[in-house]
This record gives structure tokens, sequence and C-alpha cells, in this order.
């Protein structure tokens, strides 16, 4: 994929508009939306270094009881957590190979 395109060093993948400030360049956000239930929202960002990240915000629905709604965000917690560090993995370079 080309990195760079169109003026300002902007990405293909870049929003060019608003979302691009203080050196970093966003994405459009893409939506996952479940009317009445939850909602996700994952913005590709680079920073002014150079770095590559990916921003996700998450929105769910909670049960009115205390007891479930704890045990919900018991279970979103060990599920983002499993998420994040298997992005983490593979985002890091296996031994013998360059970063790319």
């Amino acid at each position: 994929m080309n990195r760079r395109a169109g003026r300002a060093g902007h990405t293909d993948w870049c929003g060019r508009d608003h979302r691009c400030n203080l050196g970093e360049h966003r994405s459009e956000e893409i939506v996952v939306d479940i009317a009445g239930h939850a909602r996700a929202v994952l913005v590709r960002v680079r920073t002014a270094a150079g770095r590559d990240h990916a921003e996700v915000r998450v929105r769910v629905a909670l049960a009115p009881g205390e007891v479930a709604a704890r045990r919900q965000l018991v279970g979103l917690l060990g599920d983002l957590r499993q998420a994040v560090t298997r992005a983490a993995i593979v985002a890091r370079p296996r031994p013998g190979r360059a970063a790319g």
C-alpha cells in the first residue's frame, strides 16, 4: 500500500480534514453499531513521529443490576486485554526479522 500520497504527506487512508492536527494524520471513523446495545469506533492514527496506531472506543450497555453489570465489565476487560495483547504480539518483530 502506498503509505504517502497527496499534499502535506497525507496517507491513502487519511481523512485529510480537521481530523489531521498537531502533526497527526487520522482516518475516517469505522463504526460498528449494535443499536441499543453496543458501539465501537476505530480510527487509524499516524503520529508526527511516523508511528501508526489504532484508536478504539467502545460503549456497551450495562445490565441494570450491579452484580450483572460488574460481571459484564470483568468480561469486557478480559476480552480487551486479550485483544490488545494479541495486537501487540503481532506488531512485535520476530527474532531474525527486520521490523516492517
